[in-house]
């Protein structure tokens, strides 16, 4: 999402185009803990937005509706992001490193840590303090296909020969699907997500469900 447009109209009330640049040149925006002033810089799933002068922090997530969502969040949880590892490596001298999704380069990083595990970086040291594996039992976060937004939980994977790997997965709702190993992201051990969720917590409601549940809160007024 381009920081400009998309990202920054959401957060502040820029009224035009004009005054969103502004805002970014006075050098009020910071992603990942630095400071970004090109209007086309492309913020991504789990970067966290900041606004020192208002104090105010945000991590760009996934709606259930597959939508890039701003969603505020506090304390420790702004100095730390999520990333998906794409790939480990040796390089020049036999040096490990790791590549990442959103384009990060570590050296040295934990033996155990592979291919579509998550680390969890500190955005200060850009170092890694934790990691957590891609197994049957921890929670993801659907980032593609039609139920991006989702958060459901790993209940087995499926390996085909010669092609591409299924993930079989259950939100809290009991609801399940079958969906590629490349459009999940794991966001916690267990059960337990990581980082903090937007308000409906990755669950989605069917067309009958939603209307439900509007009904419920009509009558309840």
């Amino acid at each position: 999402m381009p920081l400009g447009i998309g990202c920054l109209s959401s957060l502040v009330d820029a009224l035009t185009y004009r005054e969103v640049i502004a805002i970014l040149m006075q050098r009020h925006i910071m992603v990942d803990g630095k400071v970004r002033t090109d209007k086309t810089y492309p913020a991504g799933f789990m970067d966290v937005v900041s606004i020192p002068k208002t104090n105010e922090d945000f991590r760009l997530l996934y709606d259930t509706k597959g939508r890039f969502r701003l969603h505020a969040i506090s304390g420790d949880e702004t100095k730390f992001k999520l990333c998906k590892v794409r790939s480990v490596q040796f390089g020049q001298k036999g040096i490990p490193y790791l590549n990442t999704y959103d384009g990060r380069t570590i050296r040295y990083p934990d033996p155990l840590i592979k291919a579509n595990d998550t680390i969890k970086l500190d955005l200060e040291s850009n170092k890694i303090v934790d990691f957590i594996k891609f197994d049957v039992g921890n929670v993801v976060m659907v980032t593609g296909g039609r139920n991006r937004g989702r958060v459901e939980v790993i209940k087995n994977r499926e390996k085909h020969k010669g092609s591409f790997e299924t993930i079989h997965v259950q939100d809290a709702a009991g609801h399940e699907f079958a969906t590629r190993l490349g459009n999940v992201f794991t966001i916690g051990k267990g059960t337990k997500p990581w980082v903090s969720l937007p308000k409906a917590k990755g669950i989605k409601l069917s067309i009958i469900e939603e209307a439900r549940k509007r009904l419920a809160a009509q009558n309840a007024a």
